[in-house]
């Protein structure tokens, strides 16, 4: 009888180393699949559910910014005529400058190149305003500036990068739809 319990416990012995090298078995191939995964860059994830309803009204915070300070509307909403044109391009400039910086936050939810069509179009204003007002004699009064102004924008389709910059974050926001 003893011969069979001794017989029974090899048995049971070879069982039990098999398991468990079969267990470490396994456990080597987790670790190693762990590593492996966290050796690898994380794949992109999607953006979260909150942040495109952000990124939606950024777009459409600066589409309103550029016809706020497209000149024509700008012009039409800060225009008076009892100033002087010194006095007018000052407002202008001024108004164009806070308008912008109401809005400067909302770069981080746009992609870099909305952010500097915006940005290169509040400049432009900004030197077409600066220009068209240095060339007016120091007596001009407000109404003429303005008058320059929109004559300049009529006269020359490409002056003003209001239609492109509108359509480009118009384009960006309609991608994220």
């Amino acid at each position: 009888m003893t011969v069979t319990l001794l017989y029974i416990s090899d048995q049971a012995m070879l069982w039990a180393v098999a398991v468990a090298a079969l267990l470490s078995g396994i456990l080597a191939y987790l670790f190693w699949k762990e590593r492996r995964k966290a050796a690898q860059p994380p794949a992109p994830q999607q953006e979260p559910y909150q942040v495109l309803p952000l990124r939606l009204q950024a777009y459409e915070r600066l589409i309103l910014l550029a016809e706020r300070i497209a000149l024509p509307n700008l012009i039409q909403r800060v225009g008076r005529a009892d100033i002087s044109a010194a006095e007018m391009q000052q407002i202008l400039v001024h108004t164009i400058r806070q308008e912008y910086d109401h809005n400067i936050t909302q770069q981080i939810y746009v992609s870099p190149e909305a952010w500097h069509a915006l940005s290169s179009f509040k400049e432009q204003n900004i030197m077409i305003i600066n220009k068209v007002a240095g060339f007016m004699p120091p007596e001009a009064s407000a109404q003429e500036l303005n008058r320059h102004l929109l004559e300049l924008l009529a006269n020359t389709p490409g002056a003003s990068l209001h239609n492109v910059v509108a359509e480009a974050l118009s384009f960006e926001a309609k991608k994220l739809m």
